[in-house]
């Protein structure tokens, strides 16, 4: 039987293989973008990652457990993640990676806001003052000062990336209710379907013909975000989550490799600002939850 400590190594190494890999497929997604409908692309990840997805069910031999789902919330998750990848795409069209990171990572700190009215938790003062102090962070990396996106990120691009973490954080909330009686088969299979189906009947009166060119684009972006999401299924699976969690800030590093590297782009003084201010008041949340669990855990048993 492992340790708790070789669980958490394990699974810290699975989250960084899974933001690598995310952040891969987000390239992808911001080399498609310049050529593709943002609501096309989305279809595109949904039709390419679900055969992988339906191997990956019928391997595990889950098939049983996918359909006793609460369709409401699984078509309410749906309709967010088209809307979150769809505005998302929109955002790295016209933003570096690293840029489009920085607003994104609200997305935590709003999953935290809505937990106390939809999933009736407490949440202790002090995080509210982190919720207040990474909104500050963002408004530090907007900066609405002029259209130039070095000197601030109030465009169009900025504002559906936030859009899309609004999205996400609300799909997350959805899924967690979700996930107390559905399985992640469950959840993963009809978040795919809502992409290929829903997002492809919407994006089918702009839908534009697929280059042969891109054809090695679309198998990446259907590895990069298969593989992705089983890494960060394994990473949660075996470690604590307050310890695990901080290291989904390591996208940030990439975004800005990524940019450097294929784009020659670097975000602003101020986008670097920003951006430490919201990755502080994650981490302050994440490790103030981390004393809360040992205090319960500490308190139960003596």
């Amino acid at each position: 039987m492992s340790s708790p400590s070789n669980g958490n190594l394990r699974s810290i190494v699975a989250m960084l293989i899974a933001v690598g890999f995310f952040a891969l497929m987000d390239a992808v997604l911001k080399t498609l973008a310049a050529r593709y409908p943002a609501l096309q692309i989305a279809a595109l990840r949904g039709l390419t990652a679900l055969p992988l997805v339906l191997v990956y069910i019928a391997w595990r031999g889950t098939w049983h457990t996918v359909l006793r789902a609460r369709w409401p919330l699984h078509a309410l998750r749906g309709v967010l993640g088209i809307a979150m990848l769809t505005l998302f795409t929109m955002g790295v069209r016209t933003l570096p990676l690293s840029a489009a990171y920085t607003l994104f990572f609200i997305a935590p700190l709003l999953i935290t806001a809505l937990s106390v009215p939809v999933l009736k938790e407490r949440v202790p003062a002090a995080h509210w003052w982190a919720i207040a102090a990474g909104f500050g962070g963002v408004l530090i990396a907007l900066r609405p000062s002029g259209a130039d996106l070095q000197s601030g990120l109030v465009t169009a691009g900025g504002l559906a990336i936030l859009g899309a973490a609004l999205c996400y954080a609300v799909a997350a909330v959805a899924g967690r209710l979700a996930s107390r009686t559905d399985t992640s088969e469950s959840l993963i299979l009809t978040m795919m379907l809502s992409m290929a189906v829903g997002a492809g009947l919407l994006a089918l009166p702009n839908w534009l013909p697929i280059a042969r060119a891109d054809l090695p684009l679309l198998l990446a972006l259907a590895i990069t975000g298969f593989c992705g999401q089983l890494a960060i299924t394994e990473a949660f699976r075996h470690g604590q989550a307050s310890i695990v969690a901080p290291f989904e800030y390591s996208a940030l590093a990439w975004g800005l490799g990524l940019d450097w590297l294929i784009w020659q782009a670097l975000p602003g003084p101020h986008t670097w600002l920003g951006a430490a201010v919201v990755v502080g008041s994650g981490l302050y949340l994440i490790r103030r939850e981390r004393r809360i669990s040992e205090v319960h855990a500490s308190a139960e048993h003596p």
